[in-house]
């Protein structure tokens, strides 16, 4: 017999679904009322729940994560202001100009051109990092997942995991050569510590439904920069720091439009932490 999920279980259930359409409709008009139907949610309690659990109205949700996506693609990216303002859903560069200075108190154009310009913490680029490239062609994984909220280091990761592998006893989706990833959805230099969003995942050959706190999604397959990183997880920020301040302008890649994710080859509590290798996996053009 099924197990019945429970309420908040099941408001999670329709909050990733709303979510992971967000991220992937950036560019189109995003019509709340239809979020509120997409979700089954009474349109009466719709921004209501959803801003309890986002910690945020969806509204701003949707601003804000379209102004993070273009301070990215504005440091990391040679598309036009322009390209970058139709790209994250606004119609004219004035309204993405008005919106970014809201934000970060500065001007598109002036953050692109002020290569000293912080918007929140400085780059820590390490050369002496011992890092392993290669460029592949990967396929599209089907992925389970769980959503984490809050600064990257001070999530409850092994929490995370557990549910993933009690959803595949569940579903009996047991498998040799199972994945560990994590997609990181923005970057902390541009977006305050308790709004980063995480997604844990689990690549399995075959995947079941979404249930409760476990979504399913697929990555996109393509073109990848991958980076093999052998040390400790604290020294990431500066490995990505790193990949995207040097190795990625000298090998002169474009930035994909879908986010990365890390790939973890060993387990640290087996593991010491000079020997944890850890692959970065970029899209790019």
């Amino acid at each position: 017999m099924e197990q019945k999920l429970t309420t908040k279980e099941e408001y999670l259930k329709r909050i990733n679904v709303i979510v992971e359409y967000i991220n992937n409709h950036l560019d189109e008009n995003i019509d709340l009322g239809m979020l509120a139907e997409m979700s089954g949610f009474s349109p009466w309690h719709f921004h209501r729940i959803v801003r309890a659990f986002l910690g945020e109205p969806v509204g701003a949700f949707i601003t804000r994560v379209r102004v993070e996506t273009a301070a990215r693609l504005l440091r990391y990216s040679d598309l036009s202001v322009q390209d970058i303002a139709y790209r994250v859903g606004y119609d004219v560069p004035s309204s993405l100009s008005k919106s970014f200075k809201q934000f970060y108190g500065i001007s598109p154009n002036g953050y692109r051109n002020n290569k000293n310009y912080s918007i929140m913490k400085p780059v820590e680029v390490r050369p002496d990092l011992k890092l392993e490239f290669e460029e592949q062609v990967l396929a599209p994984k089907q992925v389970i997942y769980v959503w984490l909220t809050g600064a990257y280091n001070q999530l409850d990761y092994c929490a995370a995991w557990q549910k993933l592998w009690n959803y595949v006893r569940e579903e009996n989706l047991f498998a040799p050569d199972v994945e560990f990833l994590c997609v990181y959805h923005d970057d902390p230099k541009v977006t305050e510590q308790d709004k980063l969003r995480t997604s844990v995942c689990l690549v399995l050959p075959r995947v079941g439904k979404p249930k409760g706190e476990v979504g399913v999604k697929e990555i996109p397959g393509g073109k990848y920069a991958i980076f093999r990183y052998q040390g400790p997880y604290e020294n990431l920020h500066a490995v990505y720091d790193t990949i995207y301040a040097k190795w990625i302008p000298e090998k002169g890649y474009k930035l994909g439009d879908t986010p990365g994710f890390e790939k973890y080859l060993n387990h640290p509590d087996h593991t010491a932490p000079e020997n944890l290798v850890t692959e970065i996996c970029i899209p790019v053009q």
